[in-house]
Protein backbone atom coordinates (compact mmCIF):
# COMPACT_ATOMS: atom_id res chain seq x y z
CA UNK A 1 0.00 0.00 0.00
CA UNK A 2 1.37 3.39 -1.00
CA UNK A 3 2.20 5.90 1.73
CA UNK A 4 1.60 8.84 -0.61
CA UNK A 5 -1.87 9.33 -2.05
CA UNK A 6 -2.52 10.59 -5.57
CA UNK A 7 -3.08 14.18 -4.45
CA UNK A 8 0.25 14.36 -2.61
CA UNK A 9 2.03 12.67 -5.50
CA UNK A 10 0.65 15.25 -7.89
CA UNK A 11 1.73 18.11 -5.65
CA UNK A 12 5.22 16.66 -5.27
CA UNK A 13 5.63 16.07 -8.98
CA UNK A 14 4.81 19.71 -9.56
CA UNK A 15 7.23 20.80 -6.84
CA UNK A 16 10.01 18.52 -8.08
CA UNK A 17 9.63 19.78 -11.64
CA UNK A 18 11.36 22.95 -10.40
CA UNK A 19 14.48 21.10 -9.22
CA UNK A 20 17.62 22.31 -10.96
CA UNK A 21 20.47 20.12 -9.69
CA UNK A 22 20.17 16.44 -8.80
CA UNK A 23 19.74 15.39 -5.17
CA UNK A 24 20.58 12.07 -3.58
CA UNK A 25 18.75 10.57 -0.61
CA UNK A 26 21.07 8.21 1.25
CA UNK A 27 19.09 5.85 3.47
CA UNK A 28 20.61 3.75 6.23
CA UNK A 29 18.66 0.78 7.53
CA UNK A 30 19.43 -2.89 8.25
CA UNK A 31 18.32 -6.34 7.13
CA UNK A 32 16.48 -6.93 10.38
CA UNK A 33 14.71 -3.62 10.02
CA UNK A 34 14.27 -1.40 13.04
CA UNK A 35 11.03 0.20 14.09
CA UNK A 36 9.94 2.48 11.23
CA UNK A 37 12.86 1.40 9.03
CA UNK A 38 10.50 -0.33 6.62
CA UNK A 39 8.17 2.67 6.42
CA UNK A 40 11.08 5.09 6.01
CA UNK A 41 12.49 2.95 3.21
CA UNK A 42 9.14 2.89 1.44
CA UNK A 43 8.67 6.63 1.88
CA UNK A 44 11.99 7.63 0.30
CA UNK A 45 11.45 5.12 -2.52
CA UNK A 46 8.10 6.69 -3.34
CA UNK A 47 9.62 10.18 -3.25
CA UNK A 48 12.52 9.20 -5.53
CA UNK A 49 10.10 7.69 -8.06
CA UNK A 50 8.53 11.11 -8.62
CA UNK A 51 11.55 12.81 -10.23
CA UNK A 52 14.57 11.83 -12.26
CA UNK A 53 16.45 14.53 -10.32
CA UNK A 54 16.13 12.53 -7.09
CA UNK A 55 18.30 9.45 -6.65
CA UNK A 56 18.16 6.94 -3.82
CA UNK A 57 20.95 4.87 -2.31
CA UNK A 58 20.29 2.37 0.47
CA UNK A 59 22.91 1.02 2.87
CA UNK A 60 22.98 -1.41 5.75
CA UNK A 61 24.16 -0.13 9.14
CA UNK A 62 26.10 -3.35 9.76
CA UNK A 63 26.86 -4.52 6.25
CA UNK A 64 28.24 -1.25 4.82
CA UNK A 65 30.68 0.02 7.46
CA UNK A 66 32.70 2.21 5.08
CA UNK A 67 29.66 4.20 3.96
CA UNK A 68 28.36 4.35 7.53
CA UNK A 69 31.71 5.82 8.58
CA UNK A 70 31.72 8.22 5.63
CA UNK A 71 28.37 9.68 6.65
CA UNK A 72 29.02 9.21 10.40
CA UNK A 73 25.73 7.41 10.98
CA UNK A 74 25.16 6.01 14.47
CA UNK A 75 21.45 5.16 14.51
CA UNK A 76 18.68 4.16 12.12
CA UNK A 77 16.59 4.84 10.22
CA UNK A 78 18.73 7.66 8.92
CA UNK A 79 18.51 9.80 5.80
CA UNK A 80 21.23 12.06 4.46
CA UNK A 81 20.15 14.66 1.89
CA UNK A 82 23.15 15.36 -0.37
CA UNK A 83 23.97 17.13 -3.59
CA UNK A 84 24.37 14.68 -6.49
CA UNK A 85 25.65 14.92 -10.03
CA UNK A 86 28.93 16.37 -11.26
CA UNK A 87 29.58 18.23 -8.01
CA UNK A 88 28.39 15.89 -5.23
CA UNK A 89 28.46 17.31 -1.73
CA UNK A 90 27.34 16.16 1.68
CA UNK A 91 26.16 19.18 3.62
CA UNK A 92 25.62 17.37 6.92
CA UNK A 93 21.82 17.34 6.65
CA UNK A 94 20.42 14.35 8.52
CA UNK A 95 17.05 12.88 9.45
CA UNK A 96 17.08 10.29 12.24
CA UNK A 97 13.72 8.59 12.43
CA UNK A 98 10.92 8.64 9.91
CA UNK A 99 10.16 12.15 8.58
CA UNK A 100 6.41 11.78 8.94
CA UNK A 101 3.64 14.18 9.90
CA UNK A 102 4.84 17.77 9.86
CA UNK A 103 8.45 16.65 9.26
CA UNK A 104 7.56 15.27 5.85
CA UNK A 105 7.47 18.89 4.70
CA UNK A 106 10.96 19.44 6.12
CA UNK A 107 12.33 16.67 3.93
CA UNK A 108 10.66 18.04 0.82
CA UNK A 109 11.94 21.56 1.52
CA UNK A 110 15.44 20.23 2.12
CA UNK A 111 15.40 18.47 -1.24
CA UNK A 112 14.47 21.76 -2.92
CA UNK A 113 17.12 23.68 -0.95
CA UNK A 114 19.93 21.26 -1.74
CA UNK A 115 18.94 21.20 -5.40
CA UNK A 116 18.97 25.01 -5.57
CA UNK A 117 22.26 25.26 -3.67
CA UNK A 118 21.11 28.22 -1.55
CA UNK A 119 20.50 28.11 2.21
CA UNK A 120 18.32 31.20 2.36
CA UNK A 121 20.00 32.47 5.53
CA UNK A 122 20.51 36.15 6.27
CA UNK A 123 23.75 37.87 5.18
CA UNK A 124 24.74 38.33 8.84
CA UNK A 125 24.40 34.63 9.57
CA UNK A 126 26.29 33.68 6.41
CA UNK A 127 29.09 36.07 7.37
CA UNK A 128 29.38 34.54 10.84
CA UNK A 129 29.33 30.97 9.54
CA UNK A 130 32.09 31.81 7.06
CA UNK A 131 34.37 32.53 10.04
CA UNK A 132 33.36 29.45 12.01
CA UNK A 133 36.43 27.35 12.84
CA UNK A 134 34.88 24.97 15.37
CA UNK A 135 32.50 22.06 14.75
CA UNK A 136 28.86 22.83 15.46
CA UNK A 137 26.45 19.93 15.97
CA UNK A 138 22.74 20.73 16.18
CA UNK A 139 20.30 17.98 17.19
CA UNK A 140 16.68 19.03 16.88
CA UNK A 141 14.30 16.75 18.76
CA UNK A 142 10.84 16.57 17.24
CA UNK A 143 7.62 14.59 17.11
CA UNK A 144 5.50 14.11 13.98
CA UNK A 145 2.54 15.99 15.49
CA UNK A 146 4.50 19.12 16.46
CA UNK A 147 3.54 21.99 14.11
CA UNK A 148 6.43 24.20 15.25
CA UNK A 149 9.18 21.59 14.92
CA UNK A 150 9.78 21.95 11.15
CA UNK A 151 10.92 25.55 11.59
CA UNK A 152 13.62 24.44 14.03
CA UNK A 153 14.65 21.52 11.82
CA UNK A 154 14.81 23.63 8.68
CA UNK A 155 16.93 26.27 10.39
CA UNK A 156 19.42 23.65 11.58
CA UNK A 157 19.58 22.20 8.08
CA UNK A 158 20.02 25.63 6.52
CA UNK A 159 22.99 26.25 8.82
CA UNK A 160 24.43 22.86 7.90
CA UNK A 161 24.15 23.65 4.24
CA UNK A 162 25.91 26.98 4.65
CA UNK A 163 28.95 25.72 6.58
CA UNK A 164 31.11 22.60 6.46
CA UNK A 165 31.58 23.00 10.20
CA UNK A 166 27.88 22.43 10.92
CA UNK A 167 25.88 19.22 11.07
CA UNK A 168 22.14 19.48 11.53
CA UNK A 169 20.14 16.47 12.72
CA UNK A 170 16.43 15.95 13.03
CA UNK A 171 15.93 13.39 15.80
CA UNK A 172 12.49 11.85 16.26
CA UNK A 173 12.14 11.91 20.04
CA UNK A 174 9.78 8.94 20.39
CA UNK A 175 11.92 6.63 18.23
CA UNK A 176 15.07 7.39 20.24
CA UNK A 177 13.90 7.54 23.87
CA UNK A 178 17.41 6.98 25.24
CA UNK A 179 18.54 10.21 23.56
CA UNK A 180 15.43 12.05 24.71
CA UNK A 181 16.26 10.99 28.25
CA UNK A 182 19.92 11.87 27.88
CA UNK A 183 19.14 15.40 26.73
CA UNK A 184 16.13 15.81 29.05
CA UNK A 185 13.69 16.41 26.22
CA UNK A 186 10.40 17.23 27.95
CA UNK A 187 8.94 19.25 25.08
CA UNK A 188 9.64 19.76 21.40
CA UNK A 189 11.26 21.24 19.48
CA UNK A 190 14.41 21.21 21.57
CA UNK A 191 17.71 21.95 19.84
CA UNK A 192 20.84 20.56 21.46
CA UNK A 193 23.93 22.64 20.68
CA UNK A 194 27.20 20.71 20.91
CA UNK A 195 25.95 18.46 23.71
CA UNK A 196 26.01 21.00 26.54
CA UNK A 197 23.68 23.83 25.49
CA UNK A 198 20.15 23.92 24.15
CA UNK A 199 17.41 26.10 22.74
CA UNK A 200 13.76 25.52 23.49
CA UNK A 201 11.10 26.09 20.85
CA UNK A 202 11.28 27.18 17.24
CA UNK A 203 13.53 30.18 17.78
CA UNK A 204 13.99 32.81 15.06
CA UNK A 205 17.29 32.74 13.19
CA UNK A 206 18.78 35.71 15.07
CA UNK A 207 17.89 34.24 18.46
CA UNK A 208 19.39 30.84 17.66
CA UNK A 209 22.55 32.44 16.31
CA UNK A 210 22.94 34.48 19.51
CA UNK A 211 22.66 31.24 21.51
CA UNK A 212 25.20 29.53 19.24
CA UNK A 213 27.67 32.39 19.67
CA UNK A 214 27.24 32.14 23.42
CA UNK A 215 27.68 28.36 23.35
CA UNK A 216 30.80 28.07 21.19
CA UNK A 217 32.42 31.47 21.74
Amino acid sequence: MSLLNDEIRGQLEQEFSKLSNPVKLVLFTQANECQYCKETHQLVEEIAELSDKINLEVYDLVGDPEVVEQYQIDKIPAIAVVRDGDEPRDYGIRFYGIPSGYEFGSLIEDIAMVSAGESGLSPATKEYLATLDKPLHLQVFVTPTCPHCPRAVRLAHMLAMESDQVQGDMVEAIEFPHLSNKYQVMGVPRTIINEDDFMEGAAPEAMLMAKIREAIG
